[in-house]
């Protein structure tokens, strides 16, 4: 069963929705901890109740990316760590991870990308008036939202949508899709 650390910044639900597929037998992997970068993000709770250790590692401790990154390593070297998984991680990745662990880190990402990368991806959908958006889950490279595709699913916008209203659509795809693009992708 492959190792797997989620790296989160905040609430945490696509976390709880890989959990709740690994308890409900849908996806064959081991979380084997979480890595936090935010004090006070609820993903920290949540992995708390689920017993899955736990490391805040918050950068403004550290006086570079590097040794940021470098700590971050240290602890997925130690837990022998096959496989990474952000969740609403708001950093990019930079070369010391991405080095160590090449094509074996994807994200989730609330647009059809190439559309709407970075932050604020719904509302970006939303200023730029289309009639449709969605959820992809890609490979993480250097780049913002730039790695390989791996799975997208569409939402429509209906008229009128609020940002609230399409977030809440958006996470029920993201919800299903990421643990079952996990599935395929660790034990394919």
């Amino acid at each position: 069963m492959k190792k797997v650390a989620i790296f989160a910044s905040g609430n945490g639900s696509n976390f709880q929705a890989i959990t709740d597929a690994v308890h409900n037998q849908k996806l064959h992997i081991h979380i084997s901890c979480v890595i936090c970068d935010r004090p006070g993000a609820f993903v920290l709770e949540r992995a708390k109740k689920e017993n899955i250790p736990v490391f805040l590692i918050n950068p403004k401790s550290y006086p570079s990316k590097i040794a940021y990154e470098s700590a971050i390593l240290e602890k997925l070297q130690a837990f022998q760590i096959d496989f990474i998984a952000l969740a609403g991680y708001m950093r990019l990745i930079g070369p010391t991870i991405l080095n160590s662990y090449e094509r074996k880190i994807v994200n989730i990402h609330p647009s059809l990308l190439p559309a709407f990368p970075g932050l604020d991806a719904i509302g970006q959908s939303l200023k730029a008036g289309v009639k449709e958006t969605g959820v992809t889950i890609h490979y993480v490279d250097e780049g913002m939202d730039t790695g390989q595709v791996i799975a997208q699913q569409t939402v429509e916008i209906a008229e009128g949508e609020t940002k609230e209203s399409l977030q809440k659509k958006i996470q029920v795809i993201e919800h299903q899709l990421y643990p079952e693009t996990l599935e395929k992708l660790l034990n394919s």
